[in-house]
């Protein structure tokens, strides 16, 4: 990386600190400190549950999720649009009428003290430990540049964020959102773009388009309905929907965004926007996976995408096997591309039988090319047993370094740490407000000034902020980083949404049945995540499911 991608790179980020820190300095209460005043218009509100969603796990696994196995994971989103229209006509209302800090506080209202306890609980465990990937994502940037150790990367990362986030609180993560999702739009565009740049002269964007088709890369939609495939469409309406409502009903990270909205309206306008948006770029970012894709077909790939792990083996015992793999691997890539031109030939011919051939020998040859791909994942395991072997995280930042020009390279990577410093700050804002409101101040110290419990709000950033550090030195070992972010959510979503939907539906059932009926139905969905095969997604639906049922049984039955 050059001195020119450094100044782009380290002077945006660096910006971004100063700016927050200083815009939201001097926070005076704690209605200051992490609602920002409900005083943020409606656009902010949008762009802010944009950038806290959008981590850098968000642009660095989701073209690799693309590249490995296709577009169908834009299936995950398909409910959300449903989910912003729910949550606009009853959550925010609600909230705003109620006036309060944290969507756990209802749940005492409606229940009793023991159900808001169990909801700000699940809460904390799955979004303390999702505050971890999303540090341990940008993290992977800097030490695949540096050669750095990632346990002195996260640390870096980590404590960047800290400190704007406990200086300025909401206000600070608002406000950096605006400038944050700025540079990501630019960066991506600008990075799609360079794809297209890239690609030899006689390959043109319909080409490179239908290569990626021929080669099962844009596969969108399934309609099967499939219960051992993760990302159907009915696993994505049904699950995603599930799923998005008690991400955005449920989650404080993504509740606090549009508590701080000036009001019903305001609050509103930015969900809603939120859920036209969010579905097309996540198709845009699972593209440019794709047209990454196309791209390695002309010009030959690492065997391994991971360079840490692919120098290390180099110098282990296992080096001579892994150098036949790769010449093996560069024999077979030369071969695909000769199909592959051959294939571009016959689409501009319109050769439908031609076509035919060619795309049966791409497809022959890419299968020969996964094989040696895991084959190399197995001795990379074998190498290094901390290692999972899984190398999706890497695949656009190979692409990003390699290739991109001079000063891009910086913007792409400003972009991408500027997702992962927005998404953080938000969740550690969050995790804060959790723990002041409905542990520290409920419950620990219930008659303090607004001074202490500011003081104690910075404190719990603070602690959450090396809660989250601590979760990632262990990150590296999960694999995609896209899926393990919402395999742990789906563990608990399910559960904290079917809680509320009692709380707002269903008023004949008490607090004693729904917490009964929370606990048992968590436990259900742990056992089914381990020793079932059932696709992660329908867990959000599950435990949903049973909170509801068994709370309805409980209360006729037991509680009656």
């Amino acid at each position: 990386m050059s001195i020119i991608d450094w100044i782009v790179m380290g002077g945006f980020l660096l910006f971004i600190v100063a700016y927050g820190t200083w815009k939201s300095r001097g926070s005076k209460n704690v209605k200051e400190f992490l609602l920002a005043n409900r005083s943020t218009p409606w656009y902010t509100v949008a762009l802010s549950i944009m950038a806290t969603q959008a981590s850098a796990i968000t642009f660095l696994s989701t073209p690799g999720q693309a590249y490995v196995d296709g577009m169908r994971f834009v299936q995950f989103y398909i409910g959300l649009p449903i989910a912003m229209i729910v949550l606009s006509i009853t959550a925010v209302p609600l909230y705003h009428k109620l006036n309060v800090y944290t969507a756990y506080e209802y749940l005492e209202s409606r229940f009793d003290l023991k159900n808001r306890t169990l909801g700000s609980f699940l809460f904390l465990i799955q979004r303390g430990l999702a505050a971890g990937f999303t540090i341990f994502a940008p993290a992977l940037i800097i030490s695949a540049i540096l050669g750095w150790s990632i346990n002195i990367t996260i640390f870096v990362i980590g404590i960047l964020v800290i400190i704007y986030t406990a200086s300025g609180g909401t206000s600070a993560v608002n406000k950096t959102h605006m400038l944050q999702m700025t540079i990501i739009f630019f960066g991506m565009f600008s990075a799609f773009f360079m794809i297209f740049k890239l690609l030899p002269e006689n390959v043109g964007v319909s080409d490179a388009l239908h290569i990626a088709g021929k080669m099962g890369k844009l596969n969108t939609i399934d309609f099967s309905f499939n219960l051992n495939d993760r990302y159907t469409f009915w696993s994505g309406l049904i699950g995603g929907t599930f799923l998005a409502l008690s991400y955005f009903g449920t989650d404080q990270s993504q509740v606090q965004r549009y508590l701080s909205g000036s009001s019903v309206a305001q609050s509103r306008m930015g969900l809603l926007l939120n859920g036209i948006i969010k579905v097309p770029m996540q198709f845009f970012i699972l593209l440019i996976g794709a047209m990454v894709f196309v791209f390695y077909q002309f010009v030959t790939p690492p065997l391994f995408f991971n360079p840490v792990e692919e120098n290390r083996i180099k110098e282990s015992k296992f080096s001579n096997e892994y150098i036949l793999l790769e010449n093996e691997f560069n024999e077979i890539h030369e071969r695909k591309k000769e199909s592959i031109n051959n294939l571009v030939t016959a689409i501009e011919l319109n050769d439908e039988t031609k076509i035919i051939k060619e795309q049966e020998n791409v497809i022959k040859e890419n299968e020969k090319v996964k094989k040696i791909r895991n084959k190399a994942s197995e001795l990379v395991k074998e190498s290094n047993p901390l290692s999972d072997g899984n190398d999706t995280n890497y695949i656009f930042l190979s692409f990003v370094l390699g290739f991109l020009p001079t000063g891009l390279i910086g913007l792409v990577l400003a972009a991408i740490l500027s997702a992962s410093m927005s998404s953080t700050s938000a969740e550690l804002n969050a995790l804060a407000s959790t723990s002041v409101i409905d542990i520290y101040k409920r419950m620990i110290k219930k008659e303090g000034s607004e001074k202490h419990y500011l003081i104690a709000s910075k404190v719990f950033t603070i602690f959450w902020g090396s809660f989250a550090i601590f979760f990632a030195l262990f990150a590296n070992s999960l694999g995609s980083l896209i899926e393990a972010v919402n395999i742990l959510g789906s563990l608990f979503y399910g559960t904290i949404l079917g809680i509320f939907l009692v709380a707002f539906y269903i008023k004949k059932v008490g607090g004693n049945s729904v917490f009964l009926a929370a606990i048992i139905a968590e436990i259900a969905v742990i056992l089914f995540f381990f020793f079932t095969d059932i696709p992660y997604l329908w867990f959000n639906f599950i435990g949903c499911v049973l909170v509801v049922i068994l709370a309805i049984i409980f209360e006729r039955i037991i509680f009656k």
